[in-house]
């Protein structure tokens, strides 16, 4: 199996398109507690690059782990899953 293909993916909503060619996308991940049983809710803010500027606010996207792009963009923009209304 080649790198290009053991690469990490994450789905989450766009939370910011103010910049040019670049999207932050929060994850949101739950789990459940070890010891508690409560099912405990995260989320992560990831920096994507956008080449195409094709995410809007709102949008479902799937973003994949790439070379360092910039300081804090180290993530693209796969497709986009689904459209906000």
């Amino acid at each position: 199996m080649s790198d290009r293909n053991s690469r990490k993916v994450r789905v989450g909503v766009v939370i910011s398109d103010a910049r040019d060619k670049t999207v932050t996308v929060e994850v949101a991940n739950s789990s459940r507690h070890p010891r508690y049983d409560k099912i405990v809710r995260t989320s992560k803010k990831y920096h994507a690059h956008d080449e195409a500027n094709d995410a809007n606010m709102g949008d479902t996207v799937r973003i994949m782990e790439t070379r360092p792009i910039s300081k804090q963009k180290r993530w693209r923009v796969v497709e986009v899953v689904e459209r906000a209304r």
